[in-house]
């Protein structure tokens, strides 16, 4: 393990949580939305003796891709997420939620993934389903809690595919809950300061529900709540019907068409290979912002936001960039683009050239700016572009 990312992990799983007080949180984040210059971070993640140092765009490149890099890899997604449940209280999008719906898959190549996540997760499910009012911000119309509750039921959801076989009662909550939150015309609306990606379109927020749905082993085929299977439907139909917002909506349909193919037309799916094709740089990646104007990535775009996309270094052409190349790698190998095809063998030069010392792939933030969460989010879904092709294959647990 590299020392510059982490001084000493701590290994010790019975360690018992230590949450920082819901108020405290709700502080933290309302000081930035009045206006108040974020503070530079010591570190990404910490928790008594586990530092995770901030991500840099000047941190060096790896040496040498290959099993130890991504070991590298597995350890700093491990290390964030269980330091993340050890000393926040909140299930969020950017490290618990990928880690759960993502690490949860890669028990052969790095071992079981973290019982105390998965504890958190389940803690964050309510004991029962309750009705939700409808709220109201300048016209614009959700339900309180939706993004969690649809992360944390996708989280929940994969961990019984992949590593139970059967439903849980916590996720069969989870998930009535979560459609608690639906609003009328099906959709999932995300709501409050966008944060990309993941909390942003309503149709990205409305496809992890369909992922949830779909993962969670026999719930779906296995549904008799009439009023629930209603709901389903309203869902299907709002994912069927709904204009996309952006270029980002366009290409999410491949991943639509992987959860309900019926969905998704062959021409829709035809549609958006060509368009990932389109935006691949000559370099062999892709950039998140050329998916999306700024203004339309959601419906409400703090001046924080846009400043700082506006504000970056590359602007007038946005750089390639971690997440965007694995996730378009990711959509390609979903739609049966073999691994062969030169434009997935361009984005994973890219990405095999990018990992950096750490393991990490490095990001920028598009939401504040200090952090750099999405350099977790972008690693995730580098380490998901790899193993769809297979980059994986010759780690096993215990291997050397």
């Amino acid at each position: 393990m590299k020392t510059s990312l982490i001084s000493q992990l701590c290994h010790d799983r019975n360690l018992q949580f230590c949450f920082v007080g819901l108020a405290v949180t709700v502080l933290f984040i309302g000081g930035f939305a009045q206006g108040q210059t974020p503070s530079k971070p010591e570190f990404q993640y910490q928790l008594d003796d586990v530092r995770v140092s901030i991500p840099t765009a000047d941190e060096p490149r790896v040496k040498e891709f290959g099993p130890e890099s991504l070991r590298a890899a597995a350890k700093y997604l491990e290390v964030g997420a269980v330091s993340w449940v050890r000393g926040r209280a909140c299930v969020n999008c950017h490290t618990t939620g990928p880690y759960m719906s993502e690490y949860t898959a890669w028990s052969q190549h790095f071992g079981k993934p973290s019982e105390e996540v998965l504890a958190n997760f389940v803690k964050a499910v309510p004991s029962e389903v309750a009705e939700v009012k409808e709220s109201d911000k300048d016209g614009h119309k959700y339900y309180p809690g939706a993004f969690s509750a649809v992360w944390r039921s996708v989280g929940l959801a994969e961990w019984d595919r992949q590593l139970k076989g059967k439903v849980s009662a916590e996720t069969d909550r989870s998930l009535r809950d979560m459609f608690a939150r639906q609003s009328a015309d099906g959709a999932f609306v995300s709501h409050g300061e966008v944060e990309i990606p993941h909390i942003t379109t309503d149709f990205e927020l409305s496809l992890q529900a369909a992922r949830a749905i779909t993962a969670a082993p026999g719930w779906l085929v296995g549904l008799k709540d009439e009023a629930l299977l209603a709901r389903v439907e309203k869902l299907k139909h709002w994912l069927r019907t709904s204009p996309p917002k952006n270029d980002f909506d366009r290409v999410l349909k491949l991943q639509l068409a992987v959860y309900l193919p019926e969905l998704v037309s062959a021409a829709d799916r035809g549609a958006a290979i060509s368009l990932l094709a389109a935006k691949q740089h000559a370099d062999g990646g892709w950039s998140t912002r050329d998916m999306s104007p700024i203004n339309d990535w959601h419906f409400e775009m703090s001046d924080r936001v846009v400043n700082l996309i506006k504000g970056l270094p590359d602007a007038a052409q946005p750089e390639s960039d971690a997440y965007m190349t694995s996730l378009a790698i990711v959509l390609l190998r979903q739609s049966d683009v073999p691994t062969t095809d030169p434009r997935v063998q361009k984005g994973l030069t890219w990405l095999k050239r990018e990992q950096r010392e750490s393991g990490r792939w490095w990001m920028h933030s598009l939401y504040r700016g200090n952090y750099h969460y999405i350099t977790y989010i972008a690693t995730v879904e580098a380490m998901k572009a790899l193993k769809l092709c297979g980059e994986l294959d010759a780690i096993k647990v215990g291997a050397e």
